[in-house]
């Protein structure tokens, strides 16, 4: 028999979309599969009583757990609760609003015991509520090495994740420590502690997973990204000492970039034209190749033939 994985889908304030991300698990090609959805919503609340309506249509599931949290943990916390409990070989995630492609699992454990490694990420694809594609996270153009002290730093320069890209042998999430209640950037972190904890990673140069931009609580939109993005370039400057001035400068301009996107998503046009400016200022070589380069990879993916999970 495969190994069994365990998927993780923890789900606040989202009842309407819940069900089609558990679809798009139970809809896999492979078999050996235990899902645990873990309902973040305060007891008594709306959202709460709406998931648990959506859910029984998985009551009769052998491979559905339901959890209900006693109060609300945040994305971290009700992960962990999901990873305290898991059954698996494998461990992965899936965010409520978020779905996997047919064959995502079967490839990924495929990979898994092909090259050995104790935990493994993807690339990704982002589309907008219309399920349009606006970007594609493709982290091969810049993975030269596999060795962590190089993903150490390409994940402080780029960003390896989301978090339903990974999959971990459980005994090594459990040594990493599962999640950790930061601020802001928890699937960036729990990364950075992977990398430095020294288990063996692999890149599983394929692409499974959509993930959806909207209005909501994704804390990628709007105004709290504009606190967020403070908290994680503080962050991230203190990894400056173990990169080149070159480096350093891409941080620095992506940071502006990020500023000035939130910005004009949050309808704060005077804080756009600065950081655009001051990302202008930090490179505008950066400026125009990173915006075309954006533009070249949407449009040599746009009309990939999806797999979706009926």
């Amino acid at each position: 028999m495969r190994p069994l994985v365990s998927v993780i889908v923890p789900t606040y304030n989202r009842p309407n979309m819940v069900l089609r991300a558990v679809n798009s698990i139970l809809g896999q090609d492979y078999d050996n599969i235990e899902i645990i959805v873990v309902d973040d919503n305060p007891a008594d609340s709306q959202a709460r009583r709406e998931t648990e309506e959506v859910m029984k249509a998985f009551a009769g599931s052998s491979r559905v757990k339901y959890i209900k949290d006693r109060k609300s943990l945040g994305g971290s916390g009700a992960r962990n609760i999901g990873i305290d409990i898991v059954s698996g070989d494998y461990v992965s995630f899936l965010d409520d609003d978020d779905v996997y492609l047919q064959g995502k699992i079967s490839a990924q454990v495929d990979f898994m015991e092909k090259s050995g490694c104790d935990m493994s990420f993807s690339n990704v694809r982002i589309h907008d509520t219309a399920d349009n594609l606006i970007d594609f996270r493709e982290h091969e153009q810049y993975l030269d090495s596999m060795d962590n002290t190089e993903l150490l730093k390409q994940h402080i320069m780029h960003s390896l994740t989301p978090t339903a890209t990974y999959m971990y042998k459980t005994e090594m999430l459990k040594k990493v420590g599962g999640f950790r209640d930061v601020p802001v950037g928890q699937e960036f972190d729990l990364m950075l502690r992977t990398i430095r904890s020294g288990i063996k990673i692999g890149f599983f140069n394929n692409c499974d997973v959509v993930q959806y931009h909207h209005s909501g609580e994704r804390i990628s939109l709007g105004t709290n990204k504009l606190n967020g993005e403070m908290i994680m370039y503080d962050l991230k400057r203190r990894y400056f000492d173990i990169l080149d001035p070159k480096q350093c400068k891409f941080i620095e301009f992506r940071h502006y970039v990020v500023l000035a996107v939130a910005s004009l998503r949050s309808g704060k046009i005077l804080k756009f034209i600065k950081n655009g400016f001051l990302a202008f200022a930090v490179s505008p070589y950066l400026l125009f190749t990173e915006f075309f380069s954006h533009r070249q990879r949407i449009n040599r993916h746009k009309k990939d033939k999806l797999n979706w999970v009926k």
